[in-house]
């Protein structure tokens, strides 16, 4: 009888500490919901793009420039080139 007591309060314990602990992440996540970026369906910069001085920049590959630079133990690495793909996208001009 006195291990199924013991059990209970044991359950109890645990059941109180879950709603405690769940309560505290409801109200945390109620705090940074607020302070969050405004929705993607927020288009209010475009507005102001004509669509007709639209373009199509097809994808290229695009040489990139790093320069030299120096570690923290003094060596010296050379500079060199890559090349980075820049996919297609929508070039429009604003008004």
């Amino acid at each position: 009888m006195i291990l199924m007591i013991d059990g209970f309060k044991r359950a109890f314990a645990l059941g109180a500490a879950t709603v405690a602990l769940t309560g505290g992440m409801a109200l945390s996540s109620v705090g940074s919901a607020s302070a969050t970026a405004p929705a993607h369906g927020d288009h209010t910069a475009s507005r102001h793009v004509d669509r007709g001085h639209c373009r199509v920049v097809h994808g290229r590959w695009v040489r990139v420039w790093h320069p030299a630079w120096q570690d923290r133990r003094g060596h010296r690495h050379p500079g060199y080139w890559t090349r980075t793909w820049h996919r297609t996208h929508l070039v429009c001009h604003r008004h």
